[in-house]
């Protein structure tokens, strides 16, 4: 990526005193690091992020479906790589990397097992405490349920996490959705939230000083940074996995099968079909595009050079755009918006509707979604009837404490969000098996 801009300290990439602090003050244990080296550190070897290895990305963890053994992605394997791509994005435009980069990695951490089908099924359990939403599951883990740090309850005196106790800016660069349940600024209707209800203190201590419902500069570096992270490489699985013709996406009915899952849920529902095959054409005609995948090496290295000039030529796209509406100065916080141009974005969400066709939609997946759906509904029923039996010591004690149902169920909630794919079918069972 050409033109890093780096500096020694936050003050070179404009961020203040505000922009530093931290919900409980306290000092820095090896002096001559920066506040966001610190917060990128905390997020780095945090418990939340390494589980993220046992999460479904696109394909199941352990999944022996696949064509020449190709590892497919996990959340963590995805939460690295978005974390390159927006670091380097980050710095070119002015942000400090170790924020962006903090930002990347903690913005899927609150995604429960089974990926958005956990999701779902979770904001079905959990309708009657306030939903279920990875992100503001994400924000209520960095907060207050990632034991890193504990402070005096000034209440009562008692000790109370405040999660890994970032600063300010890191909390703000992480939240895609600023907004609680059903406050969506253009849909009232759509399910896409950053906090609840019980998180609205802290939310409201992160966005001091914030336009309300904006998402800061590196908030929306870290959202580019997410689509083009997985919209690249779930093609890349998807070509490796065998699930993925390049050929057959220039035949007419399959190129109409992919307009209809792009509109409505990757591109806007008045997206003219034609804009998408000019942005799928524009791709095709490049002269690094895998026009075919065989698993040799020859082609495995093909295909890496493909999905590293796809990464550049979204990622250029957007720095390109950007400077040309804000000039070449250090852009942050809630100086500049991240122009991303409709021709990127559209070829981006090709790619995405691409993977969703041949891989997500494939019938054996659907088979393995409806059972998952039924793991933790059950899961779910089964910790509501015996808990805290069932709860890690963890989440026990918050249930032993918690004031009313309300609260205990979202106890529950937490430890199941909590759950890799595995651990959830292991627990699943066990008190299965105690019925």
């Amino acid at each position: 990526m050409n033109g890093i801009l780096e500096g020694p300290d936050e003050t070179a990439y404009h961020y203040d005193e505000t922009a530093t602090e931290r919900w409980a003050a306290e000092p820095d244990k090896r002096p001559g690091r920066t506040a966001f080296q610190r917060d990128r550190a905390r997020v780095l070897h945090s418990a939340a992020l390494r589980r993220l290895a046992g999460k479904t990305q696109v394909v199941t963890p352990g999944s022996r479906s696949l064509a020449w053994d190709a590892s497919p992605r996990t959340r963590l394997t995805h939460s690295l790589e978005c974390a390159q791509v927006g670091r380097e994005l980050g710095a070119a435009l002015g942000c400090d990397p170790d924020l962006v980069e903090a930002a990347c990695l903690a913005h899927d951490m609150g995604h429960p097992p089974f990926g958005h089908n956990g999701e779902q099924a979770l904001n079905d359990v959990a309708k009657d405490c306030g939903g279920f939403e990875g992100n503001a599951q994400s924000l209520r883990l960095l907060t207050r349920i990632e034991p890193k740090r504990f402070v005096p309850d000034p209440r009562t005196g008692e000790l109370v996490s405040v999660g890994l106790n970032l600063t300010r800016a890191t909390l703000d660069a992480a939240t895609k959705y600023p907004w609680p349940r059903g406050a969506h600024p253009t849909e009232p209707g759509s399910p896409k939230f950053g906090v609840y209800e019980d998180d609205l203190p802290v939310f409201a201590w992160a966005r001091q000083g914030a336009p309300r419902h904006r998402k800061c500069f590196e908030a929306q570096v870290m959202d580019w940074s997410d689509d083009v992270a997985y919209s690249v490489h779930d093609f890349e699985d998807g070509l490796h996995a065998g699930h993925i013709d390049p050929n057959l996406l220039m035949a007419e009915p399959e190129r109409a099968d992919i307009w209809r899952v792009a509109v409505g849920r990757y591109v806007p529902e008045d997206t003219d079909p034609q804009e998408l095959a000019e942005a799928l054409d524009r791709l095709v005609e490049q002269e690094w595009w895998p026009h075919g995948y065989d698993g040799t090496a020859v082609a495995q290295a093909r295909l890496k050079d493909a999905t590293s000039q796809l990464i550049g030529r979204f990622c250029l796209a957007a720095e390109g755009a950007t400077r040309q509406a804000y000039g070449s100065g250090r852009l942050t916080r809630y100086a500049a918006e991240l122009v991303v141009p409709r021709e990127a974005r559209n070829e981006c969400a090709v790619l995405k509707a691409v993977a969703d066709r041949y891989v997500m939609q494939r019938a054996e997946q659907e088979a393995l979604r409806a059972d998952q759906r039924i793991v933790l509904a059950e899961l779910a029923e089964a910790l509501t009837a015996r808990a805290p039996e069932g709860l890690d010591p963890q989440f026990r004690a918050l249930f032993d404490a918690a004031p009313d149902d309300r609260a205990r169920k979202r106890v529950i909630v937490d430890q199941i969000a909590s759950l890799t794919d595995a651990s959830a079918r292991t627990l699943h069972a066990r008190l299965a098996a105690r019925r």
